[in-house]
């Protein structure tokens, strides 16, 4: 074969028609994959290989005083000249030196002076610091008061002592059950017995101990308590290089570790919520001020769900920092966390809302909603719920909290709120100005929000708002009863139903026994078997809906009848 037909760049005599520069089909198409490989590589180099984020950082978004440091060296002479290198040299043999000497003489010491040296050191060590240097013990000094009647007392009814025995029993055996198979993870999995860690939290762990501490100390299981307490102390780290969840982050370990504070005046859970707090303000680097949904807490940088409605922010996340920001800068001195929430506000003010209602999607750069969806459960929920809070919690002074809350129910009601042909009352949900007629289960706390908030009902609406909460109460325990959900302790569960329709009776197989048994119209915690717990309990057995379980409890530690109407 020719040379000349090897050698793609060689041109040819029987080529007379075409240039000396141009090339043929074949030799542009060798040209394209080489130039493919080339952009591939660095592409792979800047993006793949570890340090990647460094390497970026140092391409792209070098500062002008790395520049100059670069062009001159560290003490300003030119890098390339001798007396700059011979002073560096010299340096290192220094410090040379001395690490040998220093290394001699701890190698001279007796195995224990060398580990008291070591703890010695480590406790002159800051537990923690913000970004300016500042220790997280450096705070306000606080007067602390325990909130009247978290502990220390007993109801007089004999029924209540026997159901709050029964919760705390409960309790115990979901922390034992934990600590023995997933302690200092985020999660148990009961049916494998591991822990999981999800990454919500990045690599944030202890999530199930953080938010436990309140309800380990109001049911005085102080072993238990102080247990989590000594992991906080020792284990809890907020130093990650991670992507978090700003919503779940501040719920459970920023509200977790507050509650703690405020039921037990220990000073380490002050000091973990403002630092933790610290680290989640660059989520509110945005034009508008609204936080990003996720954020990576060693660089600052945030970004909102890709699924979100071309990236918006979610009502109920942005909408459920509140509580936890007016108490950090309470507790902190810094009034930069009530500042950040209160401006949320400011710009859900500005904007017009579609009958009154608030869609679940804004953007955080151009401060307008995105879709127009509008639900008061998942994506909402929890938005509603911290602006009725929020004035309960400011003693009754947060006016602009109660008017938002009470004007956004006036909507909900005129708009959303359906009675089904069965008579049963609903929240439906809206999109683009038309309704979806389906309740999802996580509106089913709207019940006891609405009783919660009767009280403080503008004009003589309270007694309608109560009427209203026990409707949607009963609604979510239908939702249950007919569909027939069961929850059972065993995996050997082999079923578990109930019948529809009117009747009040259901049919249980169990797994210890494998009979089946047959229950009539009883009260919560009566003629249950002891292997299998049935949700599928009907409105005669006054079992309240999920959305009230709170209220429940409350009632069960204080005895307070103040539940019976969301029964009834």
């Amino acid at each position: 074969m020719p040379v000349a037909t090897l050698l793609p760049f060689t041109s040819t005599p029987n080529r007379k028609s075409v240039s000396a520069t141009s090339f043929r089909l074949t030799e542009k198409f060798i040209l394209l994959l080489v130039f493919s490989a080339f952009i591939t590589l660095c592409f792979g180099a800047i993006f793949f290989l570890p340090d990647s984020s460094k390497l970026l950082s140092g391409v792209f978004f070098r500062s002008s005083a790395v520049e100059t440091n670069t062009r001159t060296g560290p003490d300003g002479s030119e890098p390339g000249s001798a007396g700059n290198d011979g002073r560096v040299l010299d340096k290192i043999r220094k410090d040379h030196d001395k690490a040998l000497l220093e290394a001699k003489d701890i190698l001279q010491k007796r195995p224990d002076d060398i580990k008291n040296d070591i703890l010695s050191d480590k406790n002159k060590v800051p537990n923690s610091s913000d970004q300016n240097g500042k220790k997280a013990n450096d705070l306000p000094s606080v007067e602390f008061h325990r909130p009247p009647g978290a502990i220390g007392s007993e109801p007089r009814d004999p029924e209540t002592r026997e159901r709050r025995a029964k919760v705390k029993e409960m309790m115990k055996h979901a922390w034992d059950s934990y600590r023995r198979y997933a302690w200092g993870s985020n999660e148990l999995r009961p049916v494998s017995k591991q822990g999981h860690s999800s990454n919500l939290f990045g690599s944030i762990k202890g999530a199930t101990i953080v938010d436990a501490l309140d309800t380990l100390f109001i049911m005085e299981m102080s072993e238990e308590f102080n247990a989590a307490t000594e992991w906080v102390e020792k284990n809890l780290d907020f130093n990650v290089n991670a992507e978090v969840s700003v919503f779940e982050v501040n719920i459970r370990f920023v509200g977790g570790l507050l509650s703690a504070y405020y039921l037990s005046g220990k000073e380490v859970f002050r000091q973990k919520a403002v630092e933790l707090g610290e680290k989640l303000l660059p989520a509110f680097r945005t034009s508008t001020g609204i936080p990003w949904a996720l954020l990576n807490l060693k660089s600052g940088v945030g970004r909102n769900w890709p699924w979100a409605s071309g990236g918006s922010s979610i009502l109920a996340e942005y909408g459920t920092l509140h509580l936890e920001f007016m108490h950090l800068s309470k507790l902190s001195g810094n009034q930069e966390f009530a500042q950040k929430v209160m401006n949320i506000r400011k710009v859900l003010n500005r904007l017009d809302k579609p009958q009154g209602l608030y869609p679940n999607y804004l953007n955080p750069n151009s401060g307008q909603w995105g879709q127009h969806h509008v639900s008061v459960g998942g994506l909402g929920d929890s938005f509603y719920e911290y602006l009725l809070k929020a004035w309960l919690m400011s003693d009754k002074t947060d006016e602009e909290g109660k008017k938002m809350y009470y004007d956004s129910l006036q909507a909900i009601e005129t708009s959303l709120i359906r009675k089904s042909s069965g008579g049963l009352t609903y929240i439906a949900e809206w999109k683009g100005g038309l309704l979806e007629h389906k309740m999802g289960h996580l509106t089913c706390f709207a019940g006891g929000m609405i009783a919660l908030g009767a009280d403080g009902a503008p004009g003589d609406k309270t007694g309608h708002q109560m009427e209203l909460a026990a409707e949607i109460a009963r609604t979510c325990h239908e939702s249950y009863a007919r569909t027939g959900i069961c929850t059972c302790s065993s995996r050997k569960t082999t079923s578990c139903r109930s019948t529809t329709g009117s009747s009040t009776r259901r049919r249980t197989l169990c797994p210890s026994s494998g009979r089946s048994r047959r229950t009539g119209p009883t009260r919560w915690s009566r003629g249950v078997p002891p292997t299998c717990s049935p949700v599928d309990l009907s409105l005669e057995e006054r079992r309240p809906a999920a959305g009230t379980e709170l209220l429940l409890c409350l009632m069960f530690f204080t005895g307070s009848p103040n539940t019976v109407l969301l029964q009834r």
